[in-house]
């Protein structure tokens, strides 16, 4: 399994998706998340791969 985390919620999904569509299984918006796998930003292309934690980070935007 491999286990999504964001603020202080936590998921465990299975491995082989993409981190999109974990996002969306999750109840999240890929476009309001970006995604982190051992420090490094990952797309959300990016096949997700046994005992991965995946970490996701609120976007913010502004000026």
């Amino acid at each position: 399994m491999v286990k999504v985390m964001f603020r202080d919620k936590e998921w465990e999904v299975r491995a082989g998706m993409t981190v999109r569509d974990a996002i969306l299984k999750v109840g999240l918006d890929p476009q309001a998340v970006l995604s982190v796998r051992d420090g490094k930003l990952i797309n959300e292309a990016t096949i997700i791969r046994q005992g991965d934690v995946i970490r996701l980070v609120a976007v913010i935007s502004g000026g």
